[in-house]
C-alpha cells in the first residue's frame, strides 16, 4: 500500500491518521504541491483532479487507486474495521459523516492552494489569507455550534471518529490563516484530547519525510 501526500496537505493528513490509528503499514511518496509535482503527467494519472492524496492499493491481484480523502477513510474503515473510526449506532454515524463533511465540503475546498492562486488570478490585489480566514472561520463557528450537544472527550462521544481525524488538520490550518480559535471551545478541546494520542502524533506535518520550514 502507498500513499501520496504532501506534509502539510490537511487531506492527506486525514489518510495518515486514519492509517496511523488503524496500525496499518504502508509506503508514503511524498508529491511537492508547490512545485507542481501533482501537475506531472506521471501522477496526474493516478489522480484526473491532480490533488493529494491518492491511496495505491493492490486488491486481489489488481494494483488499484483511490483519491478523495473520505473515500479513502471509508475504504479504511471498511477493511480495517478494527479499531473502528465510525460509531455502532446509526444516528451517531451520521452525525459523524454530517461534522466530517462540513469540514471537507464546507470549510477546506475553500482555502486551498488552487482556490486561493485562482483568486489572485481573477482578483489582483485580493487578499487570499483573508479570504481562507474568512471561510474558515464561518466553517468552524457552524462545527462548534453543531457539534456542541454531542460531544464528549471527543466531537461525537468519547471515541475518535471521522470528525476528529478532519478537525484537526483543519485547526491546524486556522492557526496557519491567524484565526481566532478562542471562540470554539468544543473543538479546542476535542483537539487537545487526540494530540494525546500516538496516532496524532506519529501523523503530524512536522513528524513527516518531506516536511519542510512553515
Amino acid at each position: 500500500m502507498k500513499l501520496f501526500g504532501y506534509w502539510r496537505s490537511s487531506s492527506a493528513w486525514r489518510v495518515r491518521i486514519a492509517l496511523a490509528f488503524k496500525n496499518v503499514d504502508y509506503e508514503y511518496v511524498a508529491v511537492h504541491l508547490r512545485n507542481g509535482e501533482q501537475k506531472a503527467g506521471k501522477f496526474s494519472k493516478r489522480n484526473a483532479f491532480a490533488q493529494v492524496p491518492v491511496l495505491e492499493i493492490e486488491e486481489r491481484g489488481v494494483r488499484r487507486t483511490l483519491t478523495q480523502s473520505v473515500a479513502i477513510l471509508e475504504y479504511l474503515e471498511e477493511r480495517f474495521a478494527d479499531p473502528p473510526l465510525l460509531p455502532p449506532d446509526p444516528l451517531a454515524r451520521a452525525r459523524v459523516r454530517q461534522l466530517t463533511e462540513m469540514v471537507n465540503s464546507g470549510t477546506q475546498p475553500l482555502q486551498n492552494l488552487s482556490v486561493m492562486a485562482h483568486l489572485t488570478s481573477i482578483a489582483p490585489g485580493a487578499d487570499p489569507k483573508a479570504w481562507s480566514r474568512h471561510f474558515i472561520t464561518r466553517g468552524l463557528a457552524a462545527l462548534e455550534a453543531t457539534a456542541r450537544d454531542d460531544a464528549g472527550r471527543h466531537l461525537v462521544g468519547d471515541s475518535v471518529t471521522f470528525a476528529d481525524v478532519v478537525l484537526v488538520p483543519q485547526m491546524y490550518n486556522a492557526r496557519r490563516f491567524d484565526v481566532d480559535l478562542e471562540p470554539f471551545e468544543t473543538l479546542l478541546r476535542a483537539e487537545a484530547e487526540c494530540e494525546t494520542l500516538p496516532a496524532f502524533m506519529r501523523s503530524h506535518p512536522k513528524n513527516q519525510p518531506d516536511a519542510e520550514e512553515s
